[in-house]
């Protein structure tokens, strides 16, 4: 029998159907309200009506839905409604093309570590923000991680989260088997390191193409994850580093106490290596971009989130010592923040006004003053500089948050100058 055509679900356009699933089927359909694509999540009415499982199912499908508009972070795929009628229950979400993670797992088709490293990161910082809302996704594995382009990733399917903030915390035996924790296995209460150890099954098969742990069946997958210890990736793949066995044994703890913590230990880990000795990598990382602009002070009051869309509209730039950064009188467009090194900034090149440091800002009057305002003073590299360079109009287009932030932060430097200019005075 013809499966039935779906030109339409709710006020979405049906486009075409990208998948199915077990319980659900995923369609790409038009939101002509918001002029975008989206992703909706039509859940089977034969699942929610199931004897055995139509109230775990109906309870999965509230706690995604639950969460549409709460979890805001480039990296989680965003839950935009939730609707369920007498007719259809589906969720509808952002839209991510380019497939799933689990085409880099293939032994075939592997990251570079560098890039291997930028996903985990990118994803632990996702799985950080939702467990600092109280959510526990779960379900980690290759096939719930979207991937736009190489290392450019959104963590989705929250359906099986778990809500911290409610009073239910039993695991009702949801998880996908290979990539589900000790605890999981044991039918105890998911906590973060539960997501922490599934994220290092994901990191461990990213890396060798391979599961740590692989059985004809459940009950024997779950007794080799309760008593053996799971190999390093190095046996599989011999480039890789002592540093991140390392991180994928930890991460893939038996004992919790032994385990990551914390996203933050992870995530500072993988960002340690990043910035240690060079990996084979697709790009420039983010990782190592992401972590040093958590480190300056310049950005102390940015959120995660905020940081990330730094990322997305900055350029980093290098200069060599003595290489001019801003010429007095020329219009100022952009204005940076300094990564390392120095730079003197001069009256006439020759009086010297200051010297800047690394998380110092230069320039800022092009987005303090007036829109065309000339610089009032010359810039240059006192040692080889690394800057991060903003162009003002690329602010404008950020999010308010974003240069609520920024309106905050010089604000706060301002401030900081005046007193620092009244204590002078009052010294004289």
């Amino acid at each position: 029998m013809a499966e039935p055509v779906v030109n339409k679900i709710g006020k979405y356009e049906v486009v075409k159907k990208l998948g199915d699933g077990a319980t659900s089927t995923v369609f790409l359909a038009r939101d002509a309200f918001n002029n975008r694509e989206v992703a909706v999540k039509l859940v089977s009415q034969t699942a929610l009506k199931d004897e055995n499982r139509g109230q775990l199912m109906h309870r999965l499908f509230l706690t995604e839905a639950s969460l549409a508009g709460k979890l805001i972070h480039p990296h989680i795929v965003e839950i935009y409604d939730a609707v369920a009628d007498e007719d259809n229950a589906y969720i509808v979400m952002e839209y991510v093309s380019g497939g799933t993670l689990q085409r880099f797992t293939r032994a075939d088709n592997l990251l570079a570590l560098g890039d291997v490293i930028e996903v985990i990161y990118k994803c632990a910082r996702a799985l950080d923000f939702a467990s600092q809302l109280g959510v526990i996704h779960r379900d980690i594995k290759p096939a719930n991680i979207m991937v736009k382009d190489n290392t450019d990733i959104k963590v989705t399917d929250f359906g099986s989260a778990a809500l911290l903030m409610t009073e239910r915390t039993v695991v009702d035996g949801i998880g996908t088997p290979a990539y589900m924790s000790p605890e999981q296995h044991m039918n105890k209460p998911a906590n973060l390191q539960t997501d922490i150890y599934a994220l290092g099954v994901v990191m461990f098969q990213m890396l060798t193409g391979r599961l740590p742990f692989t059985a004809d069946n459940i009950a024997g997958l779950a007794h080799q994850v309760l008593n053996a210890d799971p190999p390093l990736p190095s046996e599989f793949r011999t480039d890789v580093p002592t540093e991140l066995d390392l991180v994928v044994h930890r991460a893939m703890a038996r004992d919790q106490t032994v385990r990551y913590m914390t996203w933050e230990h992870f995530a500072n880990d993988l960002a340690a290596i990043a910035s240690g000795a060079p990996l084979p990598k697709h790009g420039v990382l983010d990782t190592e971009k992401f972590n040093i602009l958590r480190t300056l002070s310049f950005f102390k009051s940015f959120g995660d989130v905020e940081l990330w869309e730094v990322l997305r509209f900055s350029e980093w730039v290098d200069f060599a010592k003595d290489e001019v950064i801003i010429n007095e009188g020329e219009p100022g467009d952009f204005f940076g923040i300094i990564v390392s090194g120095e730079a003197r900034v001069l009256r006439k090149r020759r009086l010297l006004l200051s010297l800047l440091k690394a998380g110092e800002c230069v320039g800022e009057m092009a987005y303090l003053g007036e829109s065309g305002s000339l610089r009032s003073a010359d810039v240059v590299a006192a040692t080889p500089v690394r800057m991060i360079k903003i162009s003002v109009k690329a602010l404008e287009h950020a999010s308010e948050l974003c240069r609520l932030n920024f309106d905050r932060t010089y604000l706060r430097i301002l401030v900081g100058r005046l007193a620092a200019a009244n204590s002078k005075l009052a010294g004289i």
